[in-house]
């Protein structure tokens, strides 16, 4: 059986949580303007998401509010605007002024004074309020001046939207400042952020368990994927989940972001296929990205424990190296050589590893980034603050950040080995790389085998860091636990 499904925090500590993020967001802008030797003045706006209808029909898409906005003020409901002033630290909330018709099709209309006391804010108006709320309430001379949201995400290369509004001639606009000390502040969680990402490593971590229990050759990919978001909203009231699933057995599990509309988990298990499951849950905003790697009839096989067990020692010796100073970088290529190393004892890769690692023989293992950021996005903002470049090395270029580790960071350690034709096939006939290749062995793995990942979510403290995923990692483990065992299991073989 699996785990005991765990508590969800309370509205209470949901809301004190966004209550606390706007206070570390406005002395972190003070700090900023105190040291430009600019007044500590002006109002940051930020603009909800709307709701979106599937094109042209009336179809309306599940709403997920805008994550920014989600982290300052923690409003579920779209066609919200917040802004928070510098100055006193005090927020209002404006709310779209609903039709009488919603009632009869949606539900009750709300008072502001609802999304006061839900929200912890200060003062609720209308949004068609808003330029006479915000021309009023700054007060002084001249236009007042506005902090707005634009700036690129360096995982998507897109770019965050500003507030807009009828009547914005009126305000004076600072579209520099507020974006990179708003994502600075995401990338360190508070008590209150590391209990909601904890709740939803739990309730998934719970969900991957019952997965393994339950998987069967016969069985759909997409069946697992069932079980998976029936637990998590069944169990744990999770309606959204940090990203699509990937549920992908066989060669599948080589397909590094498998599960798409073009790839729907949709093959058939077989006896003796590898499944690799990479699904979190989301609770309040707030993401878990957990993978499992385990085979569908429960027993590892000689092959598979090899390439297991090279995954399972680079998540372990990393997690074992982080702590505060550490790079990323550095993480990434220890795990690299860590596997390597292993396929060398395996027989399946043949030479000097230190030449290896300079010729990056590893990211044709492991082409993706050793992990990412983790918070209210499954990618959290922040991997390449100004300043930072993006390495262009294989395997290194796929890094979605190159900070040193501090503590409140939340990242993902997520080694991976994968024989993927696309890579290994230049590798071996490329007469700089291909003495490090033992064909022979290798070909024992193309086709049908795919990959490992391994994948937690970790948390870096002062001294080192803490694991928030708690599922099967041990071959053993995990093939008690596909045996029926409960998990935690009682005691080792």
């Amino acid at each position: 059986m699996a785990t005991a499904s765990p508590s969800p925090p309370s509205q209470e500590v949901k809301a004190e949580l966004h209550l606390k993020n706007r206070e570390k967001l406005v002395r972190s802008i003070a700090k900023h303007l105190a040291s430009s030797s600019r007044p500590i003045e002006g109002l940051v706006l930020l603009q909800g998401g709307d709701e979106q209808t599937r094109y042209c029909t009336d179809h309306a898409e599940l709403f997920r509010q805008e994550s920014y906005f989600a982290y300052l003020f923690g409003v579920r409901e779209p066609g919200f605007y917040g802004a928070i002033d510098i100055t006193s630290g005090k927020s209002i909330l404006f709310a779209p002024r609903l039709p009488a018709e919603y009632a009869v099709w949606l539900g009750q209309i709300k008072p502001l004074s609802f999304f006061k006391e839900r929200y912890l804010v200060d003062m609720v108006y209308y949004t068609d309020d808003i330029v006479k709320v915000l021309e009023n309430y700054s007060g002084g001379a001249g236009k007042p001046l506005l902090f707005l949201l634009h700036g690129k995400n360096t995982d998507s290369n897109n770019f965050s939207k500003p507030a807009e509004f009828e009547g914005m001639e009126k305000f004076d606009v600072d579209l520099v400042t507020l974006h990179p000390i708003l994502t600075e502040c995401r990338i360190f969680k508070s008590e209150l952020e590391l209990e909601l990402i904890q709740y939803a490593n739990d309730i998934s971590s719970a969900a991957h368990v019952e997965v393994m229990q339950r998987t069967r050759a016969g069985m759909k990919e997409y069946q697992l994927e069932s079980i998976f978001l029936h637990h998590v909203y069944m169990y744990g009231g999770c309606r959204h989940c940090s990203y699509t699933c990937i549920c992908a057995t066989g060669a599948n599990s080589s397909v590094l972001h498998y599960g798409h509309a073009a790839a729907p988990n949709d093959r058939t298990l077989t006896d003796g296929d590898m499944a690799l499951l990479d699904m979190g849950a989301e609770y309040q905003f707030y993401g878990s990205d957990i993978t499992c790697s385990f085979p569908v009839n429960g027993t590892f096989t000689k092959d598979q424990q090899l390439v297991y067990n090279a995954v399972l020692k680079a998540h372990d010796s990393v997690i074992s190296a982080m702590r505060p100073g550490i790079g990323w970088i550095e993480m990434h290529t220890l795990a690299e050589k860590v596997i390597l190393e292993e396929l060398k004892i395996g027989g399946i890769v043949l030479g000097n590893i230190n030449d290896m690692m300079a010729r990056r023989l590893g990211a044709n293992f492991m082409p993706h980034g050793l992990g990412h950021f983790l918070g209210i996005d499954t990618h959290d903002p922040g991997g390449y603050s100004k300043g930072l470049e993006r390495p262009k090395e294989a395997g290194l270029s796929s890094l979605r950040t190159v900070r040193e580790l501090e503590e409140g960071m939340v990242i993902t350690v997520e080694p991976g080995c994968y024989f993927i034709d696309a890579l290994l096939v230049p590798a071996m006939e490329n007469p700089d790389t291909s003495k490090y290749f033992n064909v022979k062995e290798i070909g024992r793995f193309r086709g049908s085998f795919g990959g490992v990942r391994i994948e937690s979510d970790v948390y870096v403290t002062s001294g080192g860091c803490k694991n928030l995923t708690n599922v099967p990692r041990e071959t053993w483990e995990i093939e008690a636990v596909m045996a029926g065992a409960s998990w935690p299991l009682t005691r080792a073989p």
